[in-house]
């Protein structure tokens, strides 16, 4: 009832101070609404406890509830201003997330990693495909569209449907301090899921010219996406060069340097229109495979400080989420959230069938890859371009069916994370309570 009332009176402050700065300055509301959804995240983790939820929800849900799409106590364009600090500590995670994936550890894995992206990107991408272009004549996005028209849309919701969320992903195993093989594997997974999934979509964009009607396409935004991808690849490695030479030189003020080091990430990311995703995990993956040492002393100092920077980035998240269009399409959206879980559980199955693959992973490594967030927003924001038509209705409809896997996500995480044995509920628990977010707080970052 505490966390309840403090929540509460905090919304009732800020309903008092958002009418009284209504016609203040972006910034200053902008901060002002900032200090506000971190106070309300930090109530929120201990509801999340109480609730047996991830603390990554509990943001989520927060942000959500007092962000533009319910109560309004932050206003769209506060969120809007506070994006780049959202992009900031996605840059962090995404960075961390890359460090934990070596070379050598992907190589000796390689056969069952193929297996399971494999299973992965191509069950989700063939059933919601095929579903989409069958019900064409009733599906509201091409109900007065031509079958080829059809077909392009299935198959940029099909290559959706494949990307899941390293983000997520980097949330629960460090909110759970799970470490252990099944959760890296998962890790791994999602990486590598994430970039071949958007190689997809881009090729797919590209290919469906020959299928979609005069003007309904515009194939120039694929290859534009496909070049920003090996740009963000390019840069992120250098941006792991760089930062391991000077980690091999500096011993002191590492975390503040890798805060450095997002902030000048998705700044550029922004100046040159590349994913700041993709740069911060090639700046990892670099470290992790050419510079272990470094890598390491990364990884080391993320941990200490990991929940300011998963507050930050998962409640501003959570006021960003736009599920108007439940409303209407909710049948919709269910159809194809379902399509998706349960495309992805029988393509795991199929990778366990190979003896590389554990049965952990084959039974229940298919909730770890049900999240999504930054990566595959990124991509509706492509689809949106690609489509002059009806690329707004587009985005719509997959914005939503991303926001709900970005809320159900984390617990599907979790509960993988159980069922594996790598976790157990007092653990859960545990890593949930206040208690430790204080102490995390002070932390480094």
């Amino acid at each position: 009832m505490r966390g309840l009332a403090s929540l509460f009176a905090l919304g009732l402050m800020m309903a008092l101070f958002h009418r009284v700065t209504a016609g203040a300055a972006l910034e200053a509301r902008a901060t002002l609404a900032l200090g506000f959804l971190l106070l309300a995240a930090f109530v929120s983790s201990d509801l999340a406890r109480r609730a047996r939820l991830p603390r990554i929800t509990g943001y989520l849900l927060v942000g959500f509830a007092v962000g533009p799409a319910w109560l309004g106590l932050v206003r769209r364009d506060e969120v809007d201003a506070l994006r780049f600090i959202g992009d900031v500590a996605l840059g962090v995670i995404a960075l961390a997330a890359g460090s934990e994936l070596a070379l050598q550890r992907v190589r000796d894995q390689r056969v069952s990693l193929a297996r399971v992206v494999a299973g992965g990107i191509a069950f989700p991408f063939v059933v919601v495909t095929s579903v989409l272009v069958s019900v064409s004549p009733w599906f509201p996005l091409t109900v007065h569209q031509p079958l080829g028209d059809a077909v392009v849309v299935a198959l940029a919701l099909g290559a959706l449907s494949a990307v899941s969320s390293p983000a997520v992903a980097m949330g629960v195993l460090g909110e759970l301090e799970a470490r252990g093989p099944f959760g890296q594997t998962l890790l791994a997974v999602t990486v590598l899921k994430d970039v071949a999934a958007a190689i997809l979509f881009t090729l797919l964009l590209a290919a469906g010219t020959a299928f979609a009607s005069a003007g309904a396409l515009r194939a120039t935004v694929a290859g534009s996406a496909l070049l920003t991808l090996v740009a963000s690849l390019a840069v992120g490695a250098l941006l792991g060069y760089g930062l391991s030479g000077y980690l091999r030189l500096i011993q002191r003020h590492v975390a503040s340097f890798v805060v450095a080091v997002a902030v000048v990430a998705a700044e550029v990311a922004r100046l040159v229109h590349l994913e700041t995703i993709v740069v911060a995990l090639a700046a990892g993956l670099y470290l992790a495979t050419f510079a272990p040492v470094e890598g390491e002393r990364v990884r080391h100092e993320l941990k200490r400080g990991w929940q300011p920077v998963y507050i930050l980035f998962f409640v501003l998240a959570g006021a960003g989420l736009r599920l108007g269009a439940l409303a209407e399409l909710w049948p919709w959206v269910l159809l194809l959230v379902g399509l998706r879980a349960t495309s992805m559980r029988y393509g795991l199955l199929w990778a366990g069938r190979h003896p590389s693959v554990t049965s952990a992973l084959a039974r229940e490594g298919w909730l770890g890859l049900v999240p999504q967030a930054g990566s595959a927003l990124g991509l509706v924001q492509v689809a949106r371009r690609a489509f002059p038509e009806w690329g707004v209705s587009l985005e719509t409809l997959a914005v939503a069916i991303i926001g709900v896997h970005e809320l159900v996500g984390p617990i599907c995480f979790r509960r993988a994370l159980r069922r594996a044995g790598e976790i157990t509920e007092d653990i859960a628990d545990a890593e949930g309570s206040p208690g430790g977010a204080v102490v995390a707080l002070g932390g480094g970052l």
